[in-house]
């Protein structure tokens, strides 16, 4: 494949994650990514792994989980309609057919492992160690604007990150871009998706639109209501942090998560740091309804 071919498929994956709720018919895809629709098919599954309609059913179904698993107030109609399911029946099918258990079985005895897939790192591992017994910071409620980005895509959650960087690094210097906003989106809750499976999407923040696309494309990264957690440390202690907030914080904060991605404004990038450390903002989607 090259590089075009993959940036018109990045530009219907950012239509996708832009709202998973969405109604979007893979003619409507096709037409993003300016191919018919039978090509667009053919170069989706070549680009991404796997077809258009699975990857949007498997995105949801994951929103869904971290759905169920964190917001104990809303019900399971409710969750399944703000991810994109026209019934409860098709969603509870659907589910069940994806993580094996029922929509109701796993909220109520939870996906939530003694040893959630990140501990395979040792880093990581590590890392738990070490953050488990802190306290939590608590966040401060902000209204994000819309962000325009320059970004590339990552699959799996690990060192190689450092690439998706460099390559934006190298891409900035070749433009004359001078942000250093830098920015992540998490896609995936590693607490239960494998960490090869894990999708990552390393931005930087861009003043002006970008005239060519290749590696790198551009996209807005919605705003809103978000919770604001300050957090400092070292490369394996960040996914024991966020899974903390989601399995503490958020089930007694009185917020629901919002489906847009959330998002880590880097003040120091620990896949870029010579010393892994890191100082950030994780900004988790909310809302009170």
């Amino acid at each position: 494949m090259d590089n075009h071919q993959r940036s018109r498929i990045n530009n219907t994956l950012y239509a996708i994650h832009k709202d998973i709720s969405a109604e979007l018919t893979a003619k409507e895809l096709a037409d993003v990514a300016s191919y018919s629709e039978q090509h667009f098919h053919r170069i989706f599954r070549q680009v991404v792994g796997e077809s258009v309609h699975q990857y949007i059913r498997r995105t949801r179904l994951e929103h869904a989980a971290n759905q169920l698993m964190f917001d104990h107030t809303s019900s399971v109609q409710e969750i399944a309609e703000k991810c994109g399911f026209h019934s409860v029946s098709s969603f509870s099918h659907a589910f069940k057919q994806f993580f094996s258990v029922s929509p109701g079985t796993w909220r109520t005895s939870g996906r939530k492992s003694p040893e959630p897939p990140y501990l395979s790192d040792p880093e990581i591992a590590a890392g738990y160690q070490r953050v488990q017994n802190r306290e939590l910071p608590q966040p401060d409620i902000v209204t994000i604007e819309n962000q325009p980005v320059a970004y590339v895509r990552h699959q799996g959650y690990g060192h190689s990150i450092r690439q998706a960087w460099q390559t934006l690094q190298a891409w900035a210097a070749s433009e004359g871009r001078k942000s250093t906003q830098q920015i992540a989106l998490h896609h995936s809750n590693p607490a239960w998706v494998p960490l090869r499976q894990c999708r990552y999407v390393a931005c930087i923040g861009i003043d002006r639109p970008i005239t060519r696309t290749d590696v790198v494309n551009s996209m807005v990264i919605p705003g809103g209501v978000h919770a604001a957690f300050r957090l400092e440390g070292y490369y394996g202690d960040l996914l024991p942090y966020l899974s903390r907030i989601m399995e503490e914080w958020l089930p007694e904060s009185g917020f629901k998560m919002q489906t847009t991605p959330a998002l880590v404004c880097y003040e120091k990038n620990q896949f870029l740091a010579k010393d892994a450390h890191f100082r950030l903002i994780f900004n988790l989607p909310v809302s009170l309804v």
